[in-house]
């Protein structure tokens, strides 16, 4: 994977470089559409004040199922593209710089040069992790759940349980994150249009050599 450097645009002279391909962009994009759509149509089924609104529950359980059933499918076909791989593999490796962001994340220290971060920060390999073990968690509870007659019932409360509260922990972390993406434009720039401003990836990314 190369750092490509664009030219500058005409009005603001801001040089950008590649950070994510189409492969990358269209898997964020896709998985947090299903994920959307989980989330939504779980308000609806465990909120009364949203269930008595939507109504239909026969409906929105099928939703759910099904977009939860989904949510590997785009992380599955974008292993296809050799790019999203690579940035898989950044994902997956933690150095000893990541521990000095976690330790600046803790202390509360915002300076660029106290967070060094390759491609992906600390932050958003230890997210990744933890949504890609909470999403296969979810996937096979909700299973148990579907299918009913395949399980005994010790299995199908346990797993109602575990499916619950860990929604709602998602929901917290997914609240967290989004929250993170509106505080940083140029991240969300990136994901969006696959470049970012070369001052942005030098200050926030320093470590970051493709």
């Amino acid at each position: 994977m190369s750092l490509r450097l664009d030219a500058p645009g005409r009005s603001t002279g801001v040089r950008r470089v590649r950070r994510f391909g189409p492969a990358t962009r269209w898997v964020h994009r896709t998985t947090a559409a299903l994920m959307g759509v989980c989330v939504v149509t779980a308000a609806c089924l465990y909120i009364p004040q949203l269930a008595e609104l939507v109504g239909r529950r026969e409906l929105v359980v099928r939703i759910h199922e099904w977009a939860g059933l989904a949510l590997p499918v785009p992380v599955l076909a974008g292993l296809a593209s050799r790019y999203f791989r690579a940035d898989l593999g950044f994902l997956n490796r933690f150095g000893p710089h990541d521990r000095v962001w976690l330790r600046a994340a803790l202390h509360r220290d915002k300076r660029p040069a106290s967070r060094p971060a390759g491609k992906f920060n600390a932050g958003q390999k230890i997210y990744a992790a933890w949504i890609a073990g909470a999403t296969l968690v979810m996937v096979g509870t909700g299973l148990i759940m579907w299918f009913t007659h395949l399980t005994p019932l010790e299995w199908r409360t346990s797993a109602t349980f575990v499916h619950d509260w860990l929604a709602l922990t998602i929901g917290i972390v997914l609240a967290g994150h989004i929250g993170m993406a509106l505080g940083d434009p140029e991240a969300r720039r990136g994901m969006r249009t696959g470049s970012v401003s070369r001052e942005w990836a030098e200050r926030e990314h320093s470590r970051w050599r493709p």
